[in-house]
């Protein structure tokens, strides 16, 4: 019997996580965890716990204790503080009987600041690097990336706080920002070249198993739709980059092509994505790779992937006769 807990079940992540888990194994006991006591994902959990917030001086005596409690054998975070949280306390946690599926912690950190993995790409000459700067003004900008360009977030996610600086008074609004919070970069490509790559490393630079979508993206910044692709530059581009970053256990690349047709890498989000539901659908379950690769020592193989798209869409969950789960 295997105990699975994953945190931020209200999240699309962290309930895809749980109906991937389920399918992967018979037999496994599911813990959910949230800050929301009537988060969605409560419906596809064996037990639910309520979490407080990842940033509070009482998440680690409650985490500690929640695993004792449940004995749990492997811990998924499904939302990307708790990544952070996890990757920040690895010395605190590391006494524990819990597996704990966390990424390279040098690749966790650079993915915290879009700046940092400028710099990264940068010093490596990485044809995926896409140009950025921290200061400059409207026209030397402007001339540099062309018009519009991007002001994007040092640290944020699913392209949340972009802004799109198409005159000279968009810039003037945000520039007191850009260094410290933003940076600066052109627009790559179109909406319609958008990748995400699902790989799963083995921490020495190998790519065991990976899945390629092209997507277009919800207004939240998540995957609406997605068709799966094969492209060998691609490949090679993605091969180049894990043999550099060294990613362990499942990891994200988002990539744009360019006008001449080269990949641009986006971010790397060393954590499962929340496309992962739609990549179980097409064969490719990386919380069943969690369970071989944490649990049971083993290195994922490439799984058979069926071709085809996929669609985000509203549904819901019915609870009868009472008022809560």
């Amino acid at each position: 019997m295997i105990i699975a807990m994953v945190t931020g079940v209200g999240a699309i992540m962290g309930y895809g996580l749980l109906k991937s888990l389920r399918s992967a194994a018979h037999g496994i006991t599911l813990i959910g965890t949230d800050i929301y006591n009537d988060a969605a994902g409560r419906a596809w959990c064996d037990a639910f716990e309520q979490a407080p917030l990842t940033s509070s001086p009482e998440y680690a005596d409650w985490l500690i204790q929640t695993l004792d409690k449940h004995q749990v054998d492997i811990l998924i975070p499904g939302i990307e503080q708790d990544v952070h949280w996890l990757s920040d306390h690895r010395e605190q946690l590391k006494h524990l009987k819990c597996k704990i599926v966390l990424n390279n912690a040098n690749l966790i950190n650079l993915s915290r600041d879009k700046w940092a993995m400028h710099q990264e790409l940068e010093a490596s000459n990485d044809a995926s690097r896409i140009p950025s700067c921290l200061t400059g003004t409207f026209d030397s900008l402007s001339e540099s990336f062309g018009l519009p360009f991007l002001l994007k977030p040092r640290r944020s996610y699913a392209s949340k706080g972009l802004v799109w600086v198409n005159k000279r008074e968009d810039f003037e609004l945000n520039a007191k920002h850009l260094g410290e919070q933003l940076i600066a970069q052109p627009i790559i490509g179109s909406n319609d070249q958008e990748f995400t790559v699902a790989v799963f490393g083995d921490g020495k630079g190998s790519v065991c198993a990976s899945i390629t979508f092209q997507r277009s993206l919800a207004a939240d910044g998540s995957t609406a739709k997605a068709w799966v692709r094969n492209d060998d530059s691609l490949d090679q581009t993605v091969a180049r980059l894990c043999k550099h970053f060294e990613p362990i256990g499942p990891t994200n690349l988002q990539f744009r092509r360019d006008e001449h047709h080269g990949w641009k890498l986006l971010e790397i989000n060393p954590r499962i994505s929340s496309t992962s539901s739609m990549r179980t659908a097409f064969g490719y379950n990386e919380a069943a790779m969690c369970i071989e690769f944490y649990l049971e020592q083993r290195i994922p193989a490439q799984p058979l992937i069926r071709d085809g798209f996929a669609v985000r869409y509203i549904e819901d969950h019915i609870v009868y006769d009472r008022d809560h789960f």
